[in-house]
């Protein structure tokens, strides 16, 4: 990604250094404004989001393609396929693990992953492991890991739990879906309740993902 277009529907918005948009603009931008980090961005945030939305991105593409297979089960979907990495075979190869592991919802209602995986001091993490030694973790940095929350929330025994119409689905325990009456009153006493069963097993605060209107 290298440039977006902001259309402003406040009366103004002051982004990262001092810039100020008026009210109604279409606003040209590079993305060194956006502090992009993963799933991570300023627009995260309820101030920018009630404010602010995107009508148009630049993409820089690169000639020579770059295969990564190296997330998740990328190379074994693609063995198991029988096709070799390209950009068409691995875009391939990511739909099928999501559709196989997310929810469709058209099909049943949800929102993607709920909740963020929370990072935690490399510390805590090797003593998480001593407990926990099958526990999932990515090093970020030299004192800070990320834990899969999806993880934390199936081994507390919470995957595929269902109160009234509210639940956690039965295949991916980051995803809380609505099976058909569910208010969304009723999501957010379901997301709690995970959140408070996962600070009191693992001491691990996790956050949701989603943006909660």
């Amino acid at each position: 990604l290298e440039n977006f277009w902001l259309a402003v529907i406040s009366e103004y918005s002051r982004l990262k250094s001092g810039l100020i948009c008026p009210k109604s603009s279409l606003v040209p931008l590079s993305k060194k404004y956006f502090s992009f980090f993963s799933i991570i961005s300023f627009l995260k945030g309820i101030t920018y989001f009630t404010k602010l939305f995107i009508t148009k991105v630049e993409f820089k593409l690169f000639k020579n393609a770059i295969n990564n297979t190296s997330y998740g089960n990328i190379l074994e979907e693609l063995n198991a396929l029988n096709i070799k990495p390209s950009p068409k075979n691995i875009s391939q190869a990511v739909i099928n693990i999501r559709n196989r592991k997310l929810p469709n919802p058209t099909e049943l209602g949800n929102s993607g992953s709920f909740f963020k995986n929370p990072i935690v001091s490399s510390i805590k993490f090797k003593n998480l492991k001593r407990k926990f030694p099958e526990i999932v973790g990515y090093k970020i940095s030299e004192s800070e890991t990320k834990i899969a929350a999806g993880w934390l929330i199936e081994n507390a025994g919470l995957k595929g739990y269902r109160k009234g119409d509210a639940g956690v689905h039965k295949n991916q325990a980051l995803v809380l879906v609505n099976y058909g009456t569910a208010s969304g009153k009723d999501i957010m006493h379901l997301a709690q309740k995970v959140q408070n069963i996962i600070v009191k097993k693992y001491g691990v605060h996790i956050i949701p993902e989603v943006n909660i209107i």
